[in-house]
C-alpha cells in the first residue's frame, strides 16, 4: 500500500456509505473511519478496487464545504 492509495480496498473492514451519496444505490461513496494513514474513500460499486487516502484535516475541510453547499470555510 502506498501512502495515498489502497490497491484492494476490500481487504479492509468497516466501510460505511457516505450520507451524501445517492439514495438509489447508484453513486455511492464509502469511507473508512479510524485508519492510521488518513481517510480512505472508495466507490462502493468497486469494492475490490482502489481507495484513495486523504489526510484527515483535508477530508474535514471537504466534508464541511459539502455541508455548506460547496462554500469553503
Amino acid at each position: 500500500m502506498s501512502e495515498r492509495t489502497i490497491p484492494d480496498s476490500a481487504r479492509l473492514n468497516g466501510w460505511r456509505k457516505s450520507s451524501y451519496s445517492s439514495g438509489d444505490g447508484g453513486s455511492c461513496v464509502e469511507v473508512l473511519d479510524d485508519h492510521p494513514a488518513g481517510v480512505p474513500v472508495r466507490d462502493s460499486k468497486r469494492p475490490h478496487g482502489p481507495a484513495l487516502v486523504f489526510p484527515a484535516d483535508g477530508w474535514s475541510v471537504f466534508v464541511n464545504a459539502v455541508k455548506d453547499d460547496g462554500v469553503p470555510a
